[in-house]
């Protein structure tokens, strides 16, 4: 591997452009069963110290959010991809 990388400080006016969007609106693909379908179709489970989204179809867990004073946790683990439309 060569030295022509930068640090991960590049990625920060692009994440900034996505995670500005209502994300319940994403695509996403569950790695358990490849089930695609937006955010919102999944199934959100608030009983736990947080929020656990399950697939509506394998119910494995897709996505966790947890949220803290002056922070937040997102693991994302179960999905394969996310795909974010943004506007033009």
């Amino acid at each position: 591997m060569g030295d022509d990388h930068v640090d991960g400080n590049a990625l920060a006016g692009d994440l900034r452009e996505i995670f500005a969007v209502d994300l319940t609106a994403a695509t996403g693909r569950c790695a358990g069963c490849g089930y695609r379908g937006e955010v919102a179709s999944l199934r959100v489970y608030t009983n736990a110290p947080g929020l656990v989204a399950r697939c509506p179809r394998c119910e494995e867990v897709v996505l966790r959010l947890v949220r803290g004073p002056d922070r937040a946790w997102l693991d994302l683990r179960g999905t394969v991809s996310l795909e974010i439309p943004l506007a033009p």
